[in-house]
């Protein structure tokens, strides 16, 4: 299948998706989002052993592409539910994937693009490599991906990166269990195939087995978290805050919140 925004490659049992609009950082759109569901359901159908995520030129993924942003503003109640149930469908695809996933990240991952480094089972970073879920930072809510966040790194770490809207360093995301490791910008490739050769080494079922086990432990507290976020995620969008928000980020200036 031919994509737009993303392109498919094979180096045997290992398959990488390359986010690839590396002109605006990897941005994504729902057009994106919409190919990475394809890609990923197709990645967990076929005869692939492992799934390595990354993006094309200087980034991971810097977040939603100013032209979704944009039409955030103007959205009408049913495109909001849709917006907040494709990008829960993205994740929650990325997170029941049957074969181990890795996410190998150079550069910004933000907001949805820390979200979708969040989300893979074993993440190595570049010393360059910086990772912000910022969503309060323009009057929103990281509605979808905390529920992900929090079952990776904990409560209390989640809280942080989420309340604060921070952006951290390869160290300090390291530290959190963030990442699971950093390698050198020029290794980093090497060093995504060492760990896809020490997972092709094990049992393909035992593996697939394995993480079947691990997420039907968390299916009904996710279940849960998922709806409210859906619904979190939408109504947001009505808020003053999202208004002033967005166009303070667009028109690059310092929001002027309601008190």
């Amino acid at each position: 299948m031919n994509y737009a925004t993303i392109q498919i490659s094979r180096d045997g049992p290992v398959q990488t998706i390359t986010l690839n609009r590396p002109e605006r950082r990897n941005a994504m759109t729902p057009e994106m989002q919409t190919e990475l569901i394809s890609a990923f359901e197709a990645a967990g159908s076929g005869d692939s052993s492992v799934l390595v995520l990354t993006g094309a030129g200087q980034a991971f993924c810097s977040g939603l592409d100013l032209s979704a942003l944009r039409a955030m503003r103007d959205g009408s109640p049913s495109t909001e539910r849709a917006d907040s149930e494709r990008l829960a469908c993205l994740f929650r695809t990325l997170w029941e994937l049957p074969i181990p996933t890795i996410a190998a990240v150079r550069g910004p991952a933000i907001a949805g693009g820390a979200g979708l480094a969040t989300v893979c089972d074993f993440a190595i970073a570049a010393p360059d490599a910086m990772f912000g879920f910022t969503e309060v930072r323009i009057g929103f809510i990281p509605a979808i991906v905390s529920t992900f966040l929090e079952l990776q790194v904990g409560g209390r770490y989640s809280s942080d990166l989420l309340l604060t809207g921070r952006v951290i360093d390869a160290t300090e995301a390291l530290r959190i269990a963030l990442i699971n490791e950093i390698a050198p910008s020029d290794q980093l490739d090497d060093r995504v195939r060492a760990l896809a050769t020490t997972l092709l080494r094990n049992s393909p079922q035992s593996l697939r087995d394995t993480k079947r086990l691990l997420r039907a432990t968390q299916k009904p507290w996710l279940d849960a978290a998922l709806s409210a976020a859906i619904e979190a995620g939408a109504s947001a969008r009505h808020s003053p805050d999202f208004a002033e928000g967005i166009a303070a980020f667009l028109e690059k200036r310092k929001p002027v919140w309601q008190k």
